[in-house]
């Protein structure tokens, strides 16, 4: 095969971080005759093991994006089914030629050069059909990026493919939408859900169909699909990341974020896509809160000396799964380990009262659509909420949700309801900061969610999320790490870091060094490799 020239930034970064050997007189006297170098797999490689291969020569950009393409042809409709994906970008291959042209003339590679990203279909992609799980805007293809999107490009990235969500994001339990026929299925047990709305992304990148992923989090879309295929999930604070471009669900809680394998690769997407965006004004708030470098944050023994409270109020309830509990109080062993000093418990003061701040409806669903709508001009494929709703072009378990949000008479801020609601938000805030400032907490956590993935159809049994209240309505960020798994070793867990705004840096220490003490990742049974190169 031919192997360009990685005479860059790529090949000095793995010469400085290999290891200085010195030849023995044997290994002198040995032949000096080329040693092919061993087959890269894909399965389960990250950020750090690309950019290593290519730097070595195992690899090119193109047999890259390909070993991805391959596994997404056996394993998403064929196999076991997983059925993650919409659609394959036709380009991939083309960019990846590109990027491979690119290196061979000594171009200075992006920080995600060569990764290839499964994006959510509630991002706008160019070029590429954007669907939001819709059947409604099938065939659909904007002319320009979201946000987010367009920063993993200018980064080196490769957009792969785009994943299957919950309708319009509108559920945290099952990923089914109208413009994918059936589930996404969870890849560890193929009966069993893979969590909303960003289900689809956690499937496809859970079975190494590409490097990392990109998840939206309104109330639990990026963390509960992390947890139940044991991924790591950044739900960012409010503000450092943009909604630019992005099909939305509730414009006051969402925020877009990276799914991933690791710690490692997490913070590499984050650090990609923060920052200010003009057409986002919210993020204009992330000025002088953005970190130039959260990889710095990545440190092995960064548990030693913290402080970290357990959050029974975020999940401790009849319904907890007393295998959850055990796992879960082996985690905050394991924290122990590690050199963090564990209060147990903590507890948010005067928690329920300041639930009864928000009182009346504030759903801003029909607003922040028809807006978004309204940013596609005249190629948009439906004008408003009313417009998708004659033609029924969507899922049958969305109705009632569409038919509500269009009935709601006032959707603006003077909405006695939203009013209460942000009054709330803004008490949450401060009791939580309260808290953690009385007792010099760095974080608390609680597991991501309380009962292990359902059955895919039961509606039945608790579900389990505990990611909708304490991250979203204060706005405050929070990372979900593996933490274990149930039912005889199968089912994924996960364990949530929840701290202060624009702290992710605290968050990444601490997710880091539990991630690297106990290493829960594996991957799923039903998506081995294809073969030795695979």
């Amino acid at each position: 095969m031919s192997i360009p020239r990685y005479t860059s930034v790529l090949l000095g970064t793995a010469l400085a971080l290999a290891p200085l050997v010195r030849p023995s007189s044997a290994g002198a006297q040995q032949s000096s005759a080329p040693v092919a170098p061993p087959p890269f797999h894909v399965v389960e490689a990250s950020i750090a093991d690309v950019h290593a291969a290519l730097a070595a020569g195992r690899i090119t950009c193109r047999e890259l994006a390909q070993r991805y393409l391959d596994r997404i042809q056996a394993y998403d409709k064929n196999g076991p089914a997983i059925n993650a994906i919409i659609t394959v970008n036709p380009d991939a291959l083309a960019v990846a030629d590109s990027l491979d042209g690119a290196a061979m003339h000594g171009a200075k590679p992006g920080p995600l050069h060569c990764i290839p990203v499964i994006v959510k279909d509630n991002y706008q992609t160019r070029g590429l059909q954007t669907t939001g799980g819709s059947l409604a805007f099938k065939g659909f293809k904007p002319d320009c990026d979201a946000f987010v999107v367009a920063r993993l490009r200018e980064a080196g990235a490769i957009v792969l493919a785009k994943s299957n969500m919950a309708e319009l994001a509108f559920s945290p339990y099952e990923t089914v939408s109208s413009i994918l026929p059936g589930y996404t299925h969870n890849p560890y047990e193929l009966d069993r859900v893979t969590a909303g709305s960003s289900g689809g992304t956690a499937a496809a990148v859970a079975a190494s169909m590409g490097t990392v992923g990109l998840g939206t989090d309104t109330g639990n879309s990026i963390r509960g699909p992390s947890s139940h295929q044991a991924l790591v999930g950044i739900r960012p604070t409010m503000g450092l990341t943009s909604r630019a471009g992005v099909v939305p669900l509730f414009l006051g809680a969402d925020v877009t974020g990276p799914m991933a394998r690791t710690v490692a690769d997490a913070v590499a997407v984050l650090q990609a896509i923060a920052g200010p965006d003009p057409d986002d004004p919210v993020t204009l708030a992330s000025k002088g809160h953005v970190s130039p470098n959260y990889a710095s944050a990545l440190v092995r023994d960064g548990l030693r000396g913290a402080r970290i409270g357990v959050l029974h109020q975020a999940y401790d309830t009849p319904t907890l799964d007393p295998e959850i509990r055990g796992i879960f109080e082996r985690a905050l062993d394991d924290l122990r380990r590690q050199g963090a000093t564990i209060i147990d418990p903590v507890a948010v003061p005067d928690l329920q009262r300041i639930t009864r701040i928000a009182r009346g409806g504030c759903n801003t669903f029909k607003r922040d659509f028809n807006r978004y709508l309204a940013t596609l001009g005249p190629n948009a494929p439906v004008k408003s909420l009313a417009e998708l709703i004659k033609t029924r072009k969507y899922h049958p378990s969305i109705e009632v949700r569409l038919k509500d949000a269009e009935a709601v008479e006032d959707t603006t801020d003077a909405n006695p309801g939203c009013q209460a609601t942000d009054r709330m938000r803004a008490a949450l805030r401060s009791a939580v900061t309260q808290l953690m400032d009385s007792m010099h907490l760095d974080a608390m956590v609680y597991p991501t969610w309380s009962n292990p993935p359902r059955l895919i159809g039961d509606l039945n049994t608790p579900p389990g999320d505990n990611n909708q209240f304490f991250s979203p309505y204060t706005g405050f960020p929070a990372i979900t790490v593996p933490m274990g798994y149930s039912h005889d070793g199968v089912l994924p867990a996960g364990l949530q870091f929840f701290g202060r705004a624009w702290d992710e840096r605290t968050l990444i220490k601490l997710a880091y060094g539990y991630e690297q003490a106990t290493r829960w990742r594996r991957p799923p049974p039903t998506t081995p490799m294809l073969n030795s190169i695979q």
